[in-house]
């Protein structure tokens, strides 16, 4: 007889990015810089994605660059999670 298992859990993804804003509670705006090669031109392009990152203790601030994970939906925007600060804005 076998053995049931459960399936194993895919890891989360992890982001580095700039916070770039602080305006709301417990929240910043993340923004991840992805260079991705041009499919034609064969240019390397920069590509910016804003991430919403639950951050409980509003511990970062605008400048700070941070490592962020994928989590479950928090709020309509959110899917990120604040894991730490890597860098503080000088």
């Amino acid at each position: 007889m076998a053995e049931i298992t459960a399936p194993e859990r895919r890891l989360r993804k992890m982001r580095e990015g700039t916070v770039v804003s602080r305006s709301m509670d417990k929240t910043a705006v993340v923004a991840v810089i992805d260079r991705v090669r041009h499919a034609r031109y064969a240019k390397t392009v920069q590509r910016t994605k804003r991430l919403y990152v639950h951050d409980e203790e509003n511990a970062c601030a605008v400048g700070d660059r941070v490592r962020v994970a994928e989590t479950r939906p928090l709020s309509k925007l959110k899917r990120w999670r604040l894991v730490e600060i890597v860098e503080r804005a000088r």
